[in-house]
């Protein structure tokens, strides 16, 4: 351990960019063995880790890198998957850069441990080996239904399901993985990784029933009287909009919608509108992650130029700087500091582009925050075939809430204690549903809390 003065960082390789903006696999390579231990080497091993102190789930970080480093796979796969549900998955997903490897102690002048990359290793490498997920045979007899698959809910059935407890899922898309599935791009998350991992719960024992909406196919009542317990893990998939002239003319999209389209069109299945950018001039308007699969996407479908408009700088951006680096690596362009003041259409309805408003940031506040400012007379015209807006999500608010005196806040959240219950006794929620859209990271941290309180609460009432 400690090799960090003799080992640089090295980074997984990533396929070159002539071949990946081809197809929807993934861009990075997994590590071999000799990477993996080498990069695991150069953990200091802190006393007072600040990586697994930054982690949403507390992960055992500096244990399983030890692991690693002594070649331990089967330890390292247990510490690995003991606080963390799947963490094949938060190897590839999580913004490492800001949470974990942003706050390693080798940061300053060493470069980070490749946290993620190794994270990813082990599980992989784990399961090519015969390593698993143990379920016990033996239920206690009781059982909750999750009503939503994305990371908040299969985070809590893994849970549930290690408990003995009977757990069955309620999903609306004929898929399990909510935003996994449909809202992350495949070059980020190969969907076999998924839906290996909801296989493994099957065969733990989870039921899934998909195609299935609650308040439409079941009632909610019905649902809550055949189960000891009810999570609502829904997610935050309503899009927030710019408000401006035009946004709800053809060929203007919202992120979700576009990324959505094209998962299922790879999947073969059924959609609603096949979004078609082709040889198209396409403009993404936003800065986080969810803007950079807008565009990666847009790249992979064939677009004839992709270009971001964001009204801050690329430091301000909400993103990982990695995402931001790879689609810039994949050809798109970016204008900073634009804002959007209305879409522009020809005499028969149809975008030609759009109208951008120059800004500049203000002096940081006491918070360190800088406001946004428009720049007078700084109007400029930018041709499109195609427009789609990233500008965030906001939570659905369905009607089965209401009807059974379930809470939401001002903006449709719903309201939870400590322990994750609703204002509904035995109704639990978590996830983008609570807290609004998020990281992955932090709606699978919910789903494991509330597990805990449920298994807590059921062994208080036996």
């Amino acid at each position: 351990m400690q090799n960090f003065l003799s080992v640089d960082r090295v980074e997984p390789k990533k396929r070159l960019v002539g071949e990946r903006v081809k197809d929807f696999k993934e861009v990075y390579e997994l590590f071999d063995k000799p990477e993996a231990r080498s990069q695991a080497e150069r953990c200091v091993q802190c006393g007072d880790p600040y990586c697994m102190n930054k982690c949403p789930l507390h992960n055992f970080i500096p244990q399983w890198l030890k692991s690693v480093a002594e070649t331990d796979l089967s330890l390292a796969f247990k510490l690995s998957n003991e606080p963390s549900p799947f963490p094949e998955i938060m190897g590839r997903v999580c913004p490492q850069d800001v949470l974990c490897e942003g706050d390693c102690t080798l940061n300053d002048g060493h470069g980070a441990i490749t946290i993620g990359s190794i994270e990813r290793y082990i599980t992989e490498k784990g399961f090519d080996q015969g390593l698993t997920i143990e379920f016990p045979k033996n239920k206690i007899g009781k059982s909750v239904a999750v009503i939503g698959s994305g990371p908040a809910g299969l985070s809590l059935a893994t849970y549930l399901l290690r408990a003995g407890i009977d757990v069955t899922v309620y999903e609306r898309a004929s898929r399990a993985g909510g935003l996994l599935t449909y809202g992350i791009p495949g070059f980020k998350l190969d969907k076999k990784v998924v839906e290996r991992r909801v296989e493994l719960l099957k065969k733990g024992g989870l039921v899934l029933k998909t195609n299935v909406e609650i308040g439409k196919d079941i009632s909610f009542e019905s649902l809550k009287n055949s189960h000891d317990a009810v999570f609502i893990g829904i997610g935050s998939t309503k899009p927030k909009r710019a408000n401006i002239e035009n946004e709800n003319a053809d060929r203007v999209y919202m992120a979700m919608e576009f990324l959505t389209s094209v998962q299922k069109k790879l999947f073969g299945e059924q959609i609603k509108k096949d979004i078609d950018v082709r040889e198209c001039d396409v403009i993404v308007v936003g800065g986080g992650d969810t803007a950079m699969d807008c565009i990666r996407t847009s790249i992979r479908e064939g677009a004839n130029s992709v270009t971001c408009h964001y009204r801050r700088d690329s430091h301000n951006m909400p993103g990982s700087y990695k995402e931001y680096r790879n689609s810039v690596e994949e050809g798109a362009e970016f204008e900073f500091y634009s804002s959007p003041k209305n879409i522009v259409l020809d005499e028969n309805g149809k975008v030609i582009g759009m109208n951008f408003t120059k800004t500049e940031l203000t002096q940081p506040d006491g918070k360190g925050r800088q406001k946004v400012i428009e720049i007078q007379n700084s109007e400029k015209f930018v041709k499109a075939d195609v427009i789609i807006f990233a500008l965030g999500f906001e939570p659905e608010v369905p009607n089965f809430l209401a009807e059974n005196n379930i809470k939401t806040n001002s903006w449709g959240g719903i309201e939870i204690s400590q322990t994750g219950e609703t204002s509904l006794s035995g109704v639990y929620a978590g996830g983008d549903s609570t807290r609004g859209a998020d990281l992955v990271v932090r709606a699978t941290f919910d789903g494991r809390e509330v597990a805990k309180n449920i298994i807590n609460k059921f062994s208080l009432s036996s």
